[in-house]
């Protein structure tokens, strides 16, 4: 796969679709690689006339990693449950939207959608306050404001969330059951999540990196003031299963953003089952087409 060189950074991306048509830049949550953008689901989008991006935040998957860059991790965690301020982190989303600006200006792309989901819709939010003349849409999925209601997290969530991840590979296959915790419960296939784990940690397994972005979370404050003045067509879609996010964090980031449209999907929980896909790309489509024929 090509890369991008963004400051001393480097992104490992792929191009899905044709190139003259509308790009949409996906932006994936905590944690995540661009695989879990899965290929299936960006090629329903590119089949529909769009050019379809996906990459690797910093520190995870193939993407450049600031190994040796030590948070305490615990200790930011707990004050942003006393509501202090946090400082002094690595990076910030502001930070890791600049990121996603670099790769599309590495393929001379002025303009994108942008479609982001769980941490990843935080990015997009930043991507469409700090620059909304590049941004053409924003679609935010399974994502919140940035209040301290981020971490308004079922306690068993909470706790699954901030462990750490095995190292083993047996293990951690093993593990991936687990999440079931906070996924589709009508759609999760144990199966297929040990398959799709065995996937993600041979490309890469870094659980490292997490906690350098859950800090870039914290620090980042509450977006809501920015987001209320936002003049960018915005999708809004979340999960009525959800118990990472709460489906009340979305019905909020769509109550804050002036016009932005919502949709709750029914049994979806804090991932994206194949058996959702239609639902949410015919939505995804019928936004990006208003906001491509707005233009």
């Amino acid at each position: 796969m090509p890369r991008a060189s963004v400051g001393d950074l480097e992104f490992e991306y792929e191009v899905i679709g044709s190139e003259d048509d509308p790009a949409v830049l996906l932006v994936m949550g905590l944690g995540a690689q661009l695989i879990h953008w899965h290929e299936d689901f960006c090629q329903m989008i590119a089949d529909r006339g769009f050019k379809v991006i996906r990459f690797d935040n910093r520190d995870s998957g193939l993407s450049s990693k600031l190994d040796g860059v030590d948070i305490d991790f615990l200790a930011l965690v707990m004050a942003a449950l006393q509501g202090h301020e946090i400082s002094d982190v690595p990076y910030d989303l502001s930070d890791m939207a600049n990121d996603a600006f670099g790769i599309l200006d590495e393929l001379e792309i002025d303009e994108a959608h942008i479609v982001g989901a769980s941490l990843g819709g935080m990015i997009a939010q930043t991507m469409a306050i700090e620059r909304s003349k590049r941004v053409l849409s924003l679609t935010s999925i399974m994502s919140s404001t940035g209040t301290r209601e981020v971490i308004d997290i079922p306690d068993d969530c909470l706790e699954l969330l901030l462990a750490p991840a095995p190292t083993e590979r047996d293990e951690y296959l093993d593990y991936s059951a687990k999440y079931s915790i906070w996924c589709s419960k009508k759609y999760f296939d144990r199966d297929l999540a040990r398959e799709y784990a065995a996937v993600a940690y041979d490309r890469s397994h870094y659980p490292e990196g997490s906690g350098r972005q859950i800090a870039a979370l914290l620090a980042s404050g509450d977006r809501e003031p920015s987001l209320a003045s936002l003049d960018v067509p915005t999708l809004v879609i979340h999960g009525s299963d959800d118990r990472l996010i709460l489906p009340h964090q979305g019905e909020r980031t769509a109550e804050v953003i002036p016009g932005a449209e919502y949709l709750l999907v029914n049994d979806m929980g804090h991932d994206l089952p194949q058996a959702l896909w239609p639902e949410v790309v015919d939505s995804i489509h019928s936004h990006l087409r208003e906001a491509t024929l707005a233009i």
